[in-house]
């Protein structure tokens, strides 16, 4: 292309990427304020128009949690590894909760911004990382609340809360990890709901059904005492090791192996790639499918 053609001289060129793996990363730092924009919008979106606003960052997990402990530890009377009902069904829910939002939302990047991706440009990659940033200071809100409650059960000497504050310092690695495993399974889906739009509702059945293959409304322990075989199968889910290191670190429950800690890192570093590639490759020609 000429960029002095009729006189004109063009500050920036874009030209179609070609490759499977071209991803602009300079364009992503230069794009960071845009980011940021994206991140605000997303919260405006959320709680415009509703009552209570940002406090539903806080009741849900309540509330569900709440349900958990109802359900699930008493009338189920589902074992929590010798720990209080409320705050072992917290610490699931709210690290759950984080990767299923992270996942759904962005498996609909393509779908639901296909109108202003057809009319300027970014790099598209903007919009999902913008939903886990998100996310993650939702999460954080939460992360806060739980603290509280952990606070306040070990500071009794009979409720079985012992936290490991070795483990504790791994945190923002745990957070990192299960935010990226989310962003990988939701570019994935999203690059494949641009051609077979009946997956997208797939997704919120197939996120409830994945949560109770993920030690979420009972613990891992149970697992291996009934199906001591199945235990490495199991723990094949990159999630089940985050929320099981998770709950030794805040609540003292026993955990398992480091080696299921790195296989989960292997499996999410994996996803990453596969969705990153697949991201790359319909954002070219996505505009012709949506």
């Amino acid at each position: 292309m000429d960029n002095t053609r009729n006189g004109a001289n063009w500050d920036t060129v874009i030209r179609p990427r070609r490759g499977w793996l071209d991803i602009d990363i300079k364009g992503l730092w230069r794009y960071r304020d845009l980011i940021w924009l994206m991140v605000k919008r997303n919260f405006t979106v959320l709680y415009k128009q509703t009552i209570l606003g940002p406090a539903w960052v806080v009741i849900q997990p309540l509330l569900t949690t709440l349900v958990f402990t109802v359900v699930f530890g008493n009338l189920a009377g589902l074992p929590t590894d010798g720990v209080p009902k409320f705050l072992f069904y917290m610490a699931g829910n709210i690290m759950w909760h984080f990767f299923a939002q992270c996942l759904t939302v962005t498996s609909e990047t393509f779908v639901k911004n296909s109108k202003l991706f057809g009319k300027v440009y970014f790099p598209r990659l903007v919009m999902p990382i913008s939903t886990v940033l998100t996310e993650m200071i939702n999460f954080l809100v939460q992360f806060v609340l739980f603290i509280i409650f952990v606070i306040i059960y070990a500071r009794r000497p009979d409720s079985g809360v012992h936290p490991n504050f070795q483990l504790i310092l791994l945190t923002p690695l745990m957070l990192l990890q299960l935010g990226i495993l989310g962003l990988g399974f939701g570019i994935i889906i999203s690059a494949l709901t641009t051609k077979y739009r009946d997956l997208a509702m797939l997704v919120s059945f197939g996120v409830h059904l994945w949560m109770y293959a993920t030690p979420v409304t009972y613990s891992a322990s149970m697992i291996a005492d009934k199906y001591p075989k199945l235990l490495g199968w199991y723990m094949l889910n990159p999630i089940t090791p985050i929320i099981e290191l998770f709950r030794a670190a805040y609540l003292g429950v026993p955990r398992y192996s480091y080696g299921y800690n790195l296989l989960s890192v292997i499996v999410t570093l994996a996803v990453l790639m596969l969705g990153v590639i697949l991201f790359s490759h319909t954002e070219k020609t996505f505009m012709d499918t949506v």
